[in-house]
């Protein structure tokens, strides 16, 4: 799923933590980067973003409740 125009990362970051299952940031690469661990979310988002926003992201939830969250944040945003 990709996601855009993420403004609040701290809101995004803690529905990432409330998710159930696993949830990983697809590089560019094609790599995959476990978002539930605080090291590869500070790793990861110094490398995205620079001026407080994310433009669009890759992500991948396997837990069917965890996509209705991530979907439910991306509508509120």
């Amino acid at each position: 799923m990709k996601v855009q125009n993420i403004k609040d990362i701290e809101k995004f970051f803690k529905v990432i933590d409330e998710c159930k299952g696993k949830v990983e940031l697809v590089t560019g690469e094609g790599d995959r980067l476990n978002l539930k661990s605080k090291l590869s979310q500070y790793v990861s988002m110094a490398n995205i973003f620079s001026d407080g926003t994310i433009a669009e992201l890759e992500i991948l939830a396997y837990e069917p409740e965890d996509i209705t969250r991530l979907v439910n944040f991306m509508m509120e945003s």
